[in-house]
């Protein structure tokens, strides 16, 4: 059968499709858009929580968009990939020139809920849409430069959760934020070099310049900086001036814990090569994110 008998065939793309190259489940990333909300003790704020919440979806919808120009551009890759074949656009359930379309618009409408909260808020949210663009097409080339970026992702959209309402932005926030990203990052291109094996560098190029001793190496040194800043935080005179209490100190096992498990998850159940989906399918990691977020806040509120 010809190539174009084939396209024919095609089943039109349904609403599932559309929704699926968005990547919903990613969107969990930009939950980080409400840190300077919770820890600015704003939950109680009517106008402010529907700030933050139309930030968020201004962030969701332009990650959405990355998504399908980065499916658009990995096209021929994600095809020769054994899991990233089955994705909307490299199965041909998605059409190209319908998926060129749809990343338009949802730019267009991130950008412009990100406009109605304010110039400030929408040059964040800008600046993070364009770096995720220069990411996709020439960026994630780059050996290092490349997890750092990721991690410059999740700083912007904490920082830009805090411009959108607005409230000040603690640089232990900031630093927390990426420590922790750059620990995600470097455990995601550990797990992609172990599922991939021998495949690796073909189905992503800059694997070619990452081994997994390097990689262990630049773990274990985020992995202590991810927790020596948070304890810091805990315990910095800014913090405790803040909330009036020392007793934030007392939230740094739940992150030991936290780190712990992902890091047994990473090397014992050979998992960590997608972070939103270990999150989202571990009991033990969601019962202690859950517990942390708890005392956490009982501890700012109450």
């Amino acid at each position: 059968m010809t190539e174009a008998g084939k396209t024919a065939r095609r089943p039109f793309p349904s609403a599932a499709h559309l929704l699926r190259t968005g990547r919903p489940k990613q969107w969990t990333k930009n939950v980080f858009v409400f840190a300077a909300l919770f820890f600015a003790r704003k939950l109680g704020e009517p106008l402010l929580v529907g700030r933050a919440l139309l930030a968020f979806v201004s962030f969701c919808l332009l990650s959405s968009s990355v998504y399908y120009i980065n499916d658009i551009c990995d096209l021929e890759a994600d095809r020769a990939h054994p899991v990233k074949r089955n994705r909307p656009i490299a199965s041909g359930h998605v059409p190209l020139g319908l998926a060129r379309i749809v990343a338009l618009l949802l730019a267009i409408a991130g950008l412009a809920m990100a406009y109605s909260l304010g110039v400030p808020f929408f040059g964040i949210v800008l600046l993070f849409w364009i770096q995720n663009l220069a990411y996709s097409f020439w960026l994630k080339h780059i050996v290092i430069l490349d997890v750092m970026l990721i991690a410059t992702g999740f700083l912007l959209r904490s920082v830009g959760g805090a411009v959108a309402l607005p409230v000040k932005i603690s640089g232990w926030l900031g630093l927390c934020t990426i420590m922790l990203a750059l620990f995600l990052g470097f455990t995601k291109r550990r797990q992609e070099i172990v599922v991939l094996g021998e495949d690796a560098s073909r189905h992503r190029g800059i694997l070619t310049h990452y081994n997994l001793p390097f990689l262990d190496q630049m773990i274990s040194v985020v992995t202590a900086s991810t927790v020596m800043s948070y304890a810091l935080y805990t315990v910095s005179p800014e913090v405790v001036q803040k909330f009036g209490t020392t007793n934030l100190f007392w939230t740094v096992p739940f992150v030991l814990f936290g780190i712990f498990r992902y890091l047994f998850l990473v090397h014992v159940k050979s998992d960590g090569d997608n972070p939103t989906r270990v999150v989202l399918g571990d009991l033990p990691l969601q019962i202690n994110i859950a517990l942390w977020g708890l005392v956490v806040g009982a501890i700012v509120y109450l």
